[in-house]
């Protein structure tokens, strides 16, 4: 999945887009770093069962990459 498949077929909420935008730019995640943290965010939302990514995927995202 590109970057423009990943911006075209995952939509967010505003509660969402903050909260990445908030962790992109205290964990000075590039762009690459950030659509990473989005396709395993959309991952663990599928893996849950979700229509859409909520707050809750994308923590568990991000501690699988702090993880690292």
């Amino acid at each position: 999945m590109t970057s423009r498949d990943i911006d075209f077929y995952i939509t967010l909420n505003k509660e969402v887009a903050d909260l990445l935008k908030l962790s992109s730019e205290k964990l000075n995640l590039s762009p690459r770093s950030y659509h990473r943290l989005l396709k395993v965010a959309r991952t663990i939302a599928d893996l849950d069962g979700a229509e859409h990514i909520e707050t809750k995927h994308v923590l568990e995202a991000l501690q699988y990459r702090m993880a690292l």
